[in-house]
């Protein structure tokens, strides 16, 4: 058996990709110049910036798929790379065609893509696949090719929380190089041991995880402000000198004055982003009676069971609730059933009079990419915006250069901040916000979380980003995924001990054998057993997952069978059967990658 990705790659330091002055411009200004970075084996690199700064670009240029402008980009020999890109492209085929590794492995690709949501679907085609669910099936088929530098473009968007935790866990025990893109805070803190910031065309290496970066931003801005004093107390003084009236025969004396006039005309560095992000335009006020549902329930025409059911709320003034849960569970669906996009299979939705719903999905407000910006924001109303409509924008970080941008030229963050934008421009009372955090940059982040904070109406969020939830949210709802919805009060952190407590090994069984087909614990590294018994250990755990393939396989042949019969029962009774089965090769999967990392050491 091959060894996965997580475990490719040497102990030793090898330069796997090495960039020095690399330049790059979209049109109509810069992205970034002269960055230099070396990414050897071992490195987590968290690549960190401002929407629209060159992210991607940079990815790109790395991994080879751009050329630089200019400097130079030196790959080292026979580097085996693995991308996750924004926009993939998985093909025409099927997502076992899509994600299914050159050494042909299967067990590995179905353990990853139950991991990540997408459990039993191998056959389907990719071109039914919604684009959450083909984001998961990419980063799939770049966590099973092995590779020695894995490049991750926002991975935790579309994710669940069990999902995320997941990755944290893997990305961890990978020994080649990755260099991560991603707005979880707590993802950059856990994985990453250094942090590649781009800000205003320039590059800055921060050695530690997200507070290190924190840190390191906070000194250099500190610094900026320092070098602003000491060049304002110059030129005061240069300033003084000149108005006594100093003889400016003498060469030393020009000297001085050419000085005195650099220090008077000369400007501190711009700002990344002029001012701060204003988020309030005057929402309408809001009455007592918000949003009421009464044992609302919801099924797809073609589902035999509810998505859910029996889902009892009352929404506050002041509401700050958060909807959480596995993906597929119907988070999304309630919030549709919430702001009236869809209609309840059962009970029943009130909405009082005063109340301004707002609801900003997945895919947001469409955006014509021929528009430009301004076009996109004042609509077809008016032949070219205002005073007030720039102002809006440039309060959005939107300069005068970008508003006149074409649309189609925007990085997916800037897109996403637009669609924020013209989201909130409709001054809404009630918000709805799902999966608001996705492609959008740390700053916008902790501003929107601000602006929540203070917001003086309802807000409904479904989110899995953990450190936007525990600012955001005094409430949750959990959905259980077996169409069951209940209020946990306490916010995400009271969620997220439950969810723990729940998923804990029970004391003192950590080291009882298992039945064979499952997993037993997983050996603690430097426990001085032989290479013999690891050794056998792992062809056990290859046999038992030969068996559990066998099993799954046999379990997904009676599924279709039953489908093409119409035989309900018999597919309520082998889903389960299924499910157990699955879970099963993920323990499996686990202590393999385990002995082999202890083998390893040994």
């Amino acid at each position: 058996m091959n060894r996965p990705a997580s475990l490719t790659g040497t102990v030793a330091r090898v330069i796997l990709v090495d960039a020095e002055s690399v330049t790059m411009t979209r049109p109509g200004r810069p992205l970034f110049e002269t960055v230099s970075v070396t990414i050897e084996t071992g490195d987590r690199i968290g690549l960190v910036g401002l929407n629209g700064t060159g992210k991607s670009t940079l990815i790109d240029v790395l991994i080879g798929e751009r050329e630089a402008e200019s400097g130079v980009v030196r790959g080292g020999r026979d580097v085996r790379v693995a991308a996750l890109r924004q926009d993939p492209d998985l093909g025409n085929g099927t997502i076992r065609d899509a994600v299914t590794s050159a050494d042909g492995e299967t067990w590995e690709m179905d353990a990853v893509l139950d991991r990540l949501g997408m459990g039993g679907r191998a056959d389907e085609p990719v071109a039914q696949l919604s684009g959450g669910e083909a984001k998961r099936v990419a980063l799939a088929r770049a966590l099973v090719r092995p590779c020695d530098l894995l490049v991750l473009d926002e991975p935790t968007n579309h994710l669940d929380v069990d999902a995320i935790a997941w990755l944290e866990d893997r990305l961890a025990t990978f020994k080649g190089g990755l260099l991560l893109v991603t707005h979880d805070r707590h993802v950059l803190d856990r994985v990453t041991n250094r942090v590649l910031e781009l800000d205003r065309g320039k590059a800055y290496v921060h050695e530690g995880g997200y507070d290190a970066y924190l840190e390191g931003r906070a000194l250099r801005e500190e610094q900026a402000e320092q070098a602003e004093r000491v060049r304002k107390n110059l030129a005061r003084t240069e300033l003084a000198w000149l108005r006594r009236g100093a003889p400016a025969r003498t060469s030393k004396a020009k000297a001085r004055i050419r000085t005195a006039t650099e220090l008077v005309t000369s400007r501190p560095e711009a700002a990344a982003r002029s001012g701060e992000l204003d988020l309030h335009f005057g929402t309408p006020r809001l009455g007592n009676d918000v949003v009421d549902l009464d044992g609302v329930g919801f099924r797809f025409d073609d589902a035999e069971a509810p998505l859910f059911e029996s889902v009892m709320l009352s929404l506050d003034p002041r509401e700050r609730l958060g909807i959480v849960g596995a993906n597929g569970t119907g988070k999304s669906t309630l919030l549709d059933v919430i702001s009236g996009r869809r209609t309840p299979t059962s009970g029943k939705v009130s909405v009082g009079s005063t109340v301004r719903m707002e609801l900003f999905d997945q895919r947001g407000i469409e955006l014509d990419p021929r528009k430009r910006v301004w076009e996109a924001v004042v609509g077809g109303d008016k032949p070219k915006p205002d005073w007030q409509d720039k102002a809006l924008m440039e309060s959005f970080w939107f300069d005068s250069d970008a508003q006149y941008a074409p649309i189609e030229l925007l990085s997916g963050g800037e897109r996403r901040r637009l669609q924020l934008l013209m989201t909130l421009a409709r001054k809404p009372n009630v918000l709805l916000l799902d999966e608001p955090t996705n492609d959008l940059d740390l700053d916008t982040l902790r501003v929107l979380e601000d602006f929540l904070e203070n917001f003086p109406g309802a807000v409904v969020v479904v989110s899995h980003d953990r450190a936007f939830l525990e600012r955001t949210v005094d409430d949750v709802i959990v959905f259980d995924g077996g169409g069951t919805v209940s209020r946990m009060p306490g916010g995400y952190e009271a969620y997220e001990r439950l969810r723990r407590a729940a998923t804990a090994p029970a004391k003192g069984k950590a080291n009882e054998p298992r039945v064979e087909g499952t997993a037993a614990a997983k050996p603690k590294p430097g426990g001085g057993r032989s290479h013999s018994t690891i050794r056998h250990e792992l062809k056990e755990a290859e046999k038992a997952m030969a068996k559990l393939e066998k099993r799954q396989a046999k379990l997904n042949a009676e599924l279709e069978a039953a489908a093409t019969s119409g035989d309900h029962q018999q597919m309520a009774t082998l889903g389960p059967d299924l499910n157990h089965v699955l879970a099963e090769i993920s323990d499996v999967e686990e202590r393999w990658l385990a002995l082999s990392e202890e083998l390893e050491g040994v």
